[in-house]
């Protein structure tokens, strides 16, 4: 088929299966989209060429504190079998994120300061090639393959199944921090806290409108402990508690009741997420002049939202070369933005928004590219180091020479 025809859905049962259709679209020059859990909103919208869905690879096998996951499987189901085991992996927020998505392009999650990004707990993977070949890939073998995997962003291949390290976790304390005062105090009483914190604390800070489906609506700042120590919990937030306007939880829930859930459309004929205009960065430090202007920036418009997440800790415990993951150096992940729902937003309040988020983005060490929810080329020296793009050019060159795999935040051989 040529790339003009519609969108052609694979739901592959097999490994075999998958290397046949990577071949297949290889031979034929077909453009080819490749889905892991289905969470993100590329994989929402058909594209023309070939969609391969990878659903049906999703077992998960545990060997002591080895995983093995299949390419399709989702977190929230990783986090269930973890559980029984006794064990956990540093994953995404929401339970229907897939695996290979997050892994691939490093994977920050509430466990990033204790155990890293998930791509940090790689271990080794089984990888489909643009030649429709089967290869293991691990620090020993194909160690380039496997470097390029651990965020390079899903350039060099299908992976089928993911190997892990994964991390004793008997249980965790939570802490829900709700805000009803000064944002910009809360914030920075955070950021302050987090410079010589103990790595078992990750925080986010969210503050989104009514109609975000993401979170309650408001502001609140959520306090992770990798461990079932409530009362050390409560002990290490106090200077985050004790402000004026903040209401304080804590409770110890199951790792796996923090990831949220988020609808999940099913079927092909899913309409199109609506627009956002805004980005995200990975900052190496909140100074106050940032927290005011994040701050300033919810405020002003009524349909933007605003997320932080600690880092520092495990994260930075990564050499810059050992990964292609940018800004081993920063300690704070900032997203922010304006839902650009039709009828809500006029074209001056948009140029608005660009304006001020650019100014924000000045900022920034790097974006990271798993929040970024559209292809633009033109960003991706944004997402890596000059020298890690260059390594994954010449990965790319020996391993996709053709650029089967584009469908992401593409590294041209």
């Amino acid at each position: 088929m040529s790339q003009n025809d519609e969108s052609l859905v694979h739901r592959p049962a097999t490994v075999a299966d998958v290397a046949r259709i990577v071949r297949e679209a290889s031979e034929s020059s077909t453009s080819l989209t490749v889905v892991g859990g289905g969470h993100g909103p590329w994989s929402r919208v058909p594209e023309p060429g070939v969609r391969l869905e990878l659903s049906a690879l999703s077992e998960i096998v545990v060997e002591g504190d080895v995983v093995h996951i299949g390419g399709g499987a989702v977190w929230g189901d990783v986090a269930t079998a973890l559980a029984g085991h006794g064990l956990a992996l540093s994953s995404g927020d929401t339970a229907s994120v897939g695996v290979g998505g997050l892994t691939v392009g490093g994977g920050i999650g509430w466990m990033v300061r204790a155990w890293g990004l998930a791509a940090d707990q790689l271990i080794g993977a089984q990888l489909v090639t643009a030649t429709g070949d089967v290869v293991e890939v691990s620090s020993e073998q194909n160690a380039d393959l496997f470097w390029a995997l651990r965020g390079g962003g899903g350039n060099v291949g299908v992976v089928t199944r993911f190997d892990f390290r994964a991390h004793a976790l008997d249980g965790i304390a939570l802490a829900e921090n709700v805000i009803a005062g000064d944002e910009a105090a809360v914030i920075r009483a955070a950021r302050d806290l987090l410079r010589d914190a103990p790595r078992e604390l990750t925080v986010t800070y969210m503050d989104v409108p009514p109609m975000d489906p993401s979170a309650p609506a408001g502001a609140r700042l959520s306090a992770v402990w990798a461990a079932p120590e409530p009362e050390r919990l409560r002990e290490v937030i106090a200077p985050i508690s004790s402000i004026a306007g903040v209401e304080t939880t804590v409770s110890t829930p199951a790792y796996r009741d923090i990831l949220l859930e988020m609808p999940h459309p099913e079927g092909d004929d899913v309409p199109a997420p609506p627009g956002f205009i805004g980005g995200n960065g990975l900052f190496a430090e909140l100074d106050d002049q940032l927290i005011d202007d994040l701050v300033a920036f919810r405020r002003r418009y009524p349909a933007s939202v605003l997320f932080l997440r600690s880092l520092g800790g495990a994260f930075a415990d990564v050499a810059q070369e050992d990964t292609p993951f940018p800004a081993r150096h920063a300690t704070w992940f900032v997203m922010a933005g304006g839902f650009d729902i039709p009828g809500m937003l006029d074209d001056a309040t948009r140029e608005a928004i660009r304006a001020d988020w650019e100014r924000i983005e000045s900022r920034r060490s790097a974006e990271y590219g798993n929040f970024a929810s559209t292809e633009r080329p033109h960003a991706v020296p944004d997402m890596f180091t000059a020298a890690a793009i260059a390594r994954l050019r010449e990965i790319k060159r020996t391993w996709d020479p053709r650029n089967l795999f584009r469908r992401n935040h593409n590294i041209v051989p």
